[in-house]
């Protein structure tokens, strides 16, 4: 047996034929994987955060009567965002100024003043309890964060236990 084992070493080993794999494939696959994650992922975050409603199309079916009450007004009301302030006004007047300037101007730093804004909001609320909805809309150039704020403001009261003013925001389009 022995004999048999040194014969085996004496032998000149045969070289086994070893191919490397080629993994460029499986990266390409790999990297278009994971740049399309991000995209989608970045993509659900931005539209996941906003709690807003859609506008409904058309109005109510003429088959049901809606009964409305007759000696309650109704709010429309919508706050524009712009380079100058917020403009807060509904359907059936303006509420503030009418030449023109902001409803609530900017403060002195050039900053949006959305304590104003919230006790603006808060006074509507009072006269109108029973609303719900907003229609908030900015100039293209405003910040995003400006936007969000103008939200946080006209959804809730600042002060503690918050309470809901307006949570129904519909954004709309200068």
């Amino acid at each position: 047996m022995a004999f048999h084992y040194s014969r085996r070493k004496l032998k000149p080993r045969e070289e086994e034929e070893t191919g490397e794999l080629n993994i460029v494939p499986y990266l390409d696959i790999l990297m278009n994987l994971i740049l399309f994650m991000l995209l989608s992922i970045n993509g659900l975050a931005a539209f996941g955060i906003l709690n807003v409603n859609a506008p409904s199309y058309g109005g109510p079916s003429s088959t049901v009567a809606q009964p409305q009450d007759a000696d309650k007004p109704q709010l429309t009301l919508s706050v524009l965002i712009s380079k100058k302030g917020h403009f807060v006004n509904s359907e059936n007047a303006i509420l503030g100024k009418n030449d023109g300037a902001p409803t609530i101007p900017l403060k002195a730093d050039g900053a949006y003043n959305y304590a104003a804004l919230n006790a603006q909001m808060v006074e509507i609320k009072k006269a109108f309890p029973t609303e719900t909805k907003v229609i908030v809309a900015a100039d293209p150039e405003i910040p995003y964060e400006a936007l969000i704020q103008t939200m946080d403001a006209i959804r809730e009261t600042q002060e503690r236990p918050h309470r809901l003013l307006f949570p129904d925001v519909t954004l709309g389009a200068i």
